[in-house]
This record gives structure tokens, sequence and C-alpha cells, in this order.
């Protein structure tokens, strides 16, 4: 649905263009986007391997296993039908710290990984389960520490402080995942007073 609308778009922009006699300035946007593009994702990339690198650091020296020890009691809390040792639990703590040092990209595999854990606990359900209802808010709330997406994009257009953003984005993913928990709560006692 989504490659309808982005042809629908286009095709709209170059037939206005053309009835409007804007087709030079359509294509200098076009190669002018297309070379910020590739600027763009080369500036990502090196920021992003450094980052998985630290991550794969911290995997290998068992930091990230200590991380998720730690928070392993408040996820347990939030996910009480996940068994302790099931393999769902550990994609889900690993979405997580990947998500709370911003690495969004990283994250979006393990999402999916623990989602598939999730439905194979639910029976093979298409339904979706509490725990992966509460999953998807709380990673689409994302709590983050680290935002090192938007540091490199800072980063990328020379900002005079990238990291800057670093207290305002814990500040509002703080508040966004407390907020998901509670509203996933909210609906999940409502739905089972009512059933």
């Amino acid at each position: 649905m989504v490659n309808i609308i982005w042809v629908c778009m286009t095709i709209i922009g170059i037939v206005f263009a053309m009835i409007n006699g804007t087709m030079q300035e359509v294509n200098e946007a076009i190669f002018n986007g297309a070379k910020e593009a590739v600027t763009l994702c080369i500036g990502l990339i090196s920021i992003l391997v450094f980052w998985l690198g630290l991550m794969r650091i911290a995997e290998d020296s068992g930091l990230l296993k200590k991380l998720s020890l730690l928070f392993q009691p408040i996820v347990k809390r939030l996910f009480p039908e996940i068994p302790k040792d099931d393999p769902a639990m550990g994609y889900i703590l690993s979405n997580m710290m990947a998500n709370m040092f911003g690495l969004g990209n990283a994250a979006t595999p393990l999402g999916i990984k623990a989602m598939e854990e999730m439905k194979r606990l639910n029976g093979g359900k298409s339904e979706a389960s509490r725990s992966m209802i509460t999953f998807l808010a709380i990673n689409t709330s994302s709590l983050t520490l680290i935002p090192t997406t938007v540091i490199a994009i800072r980063m990328n257009y020379d900002s005079a402080s990238p990291t800057d953003i670093v207290g305002t984005t814990l500040v509002a993913t703080f508040c966004s995942t407390v907020g998901a928990i509670l509203i996933d709560r909210y609906f999940y006692y409502r739905r089972s007073r009512k059933g």
C-alpha cells in the first residue's frame, strides 16, 4: 500500500511540474536529493558501525548480559506470561538494550524475533497476546539513553553541538515509555474486567 502511495505522489508531482513548466526544478531536486541521500547514508553508516561495534564488545564482554539481568525483574513484571529462560525474553531484553542506545536498525531484527517467539508461545494464533501488545507499545515508545542516529545526522549537517539533544531525548522517551505502559495496562485491565 505504501508503495502505491509513493508512486501516486511521484506521478502527481511530475504531471504537475509538466503542466506548470517547472520540470527543470524537479530534475534538479531529484539529483540534489539523491546526492544528499548518499552523503547522509555514508555518514550514518560510520556512526552505526561504531555503535554496533560497541554493542558487540558489550555483548562479548558480558556487559549486555549484566544489563539484561539488571532490567530482567522489570521486564518480567511487564511480561508475566513469558517464562524466565525462554528465548523470547532474551530477544525482548536485547531489543530494549539496542533501542536504549539509539540503534533502531539493530533493534528491528531483534524485535521481529521477539514477536516470532511470542507468537510461538501464543500457540501460533493470529490474534496478538497480551505480551505482544505490551512489547509493541514499549518498542514504539522506545526509551532512548543515547540517540546515536539523530546525533549522526546532526553531525553530518555540521551542528555546533550534536549531542545537545541527549537530555531532552531521555526525558521525552522516558515520558513516552511510561505513557505507553500506563495506557497498555489501562486497556488490559479494562478488557479483562469486561471479559
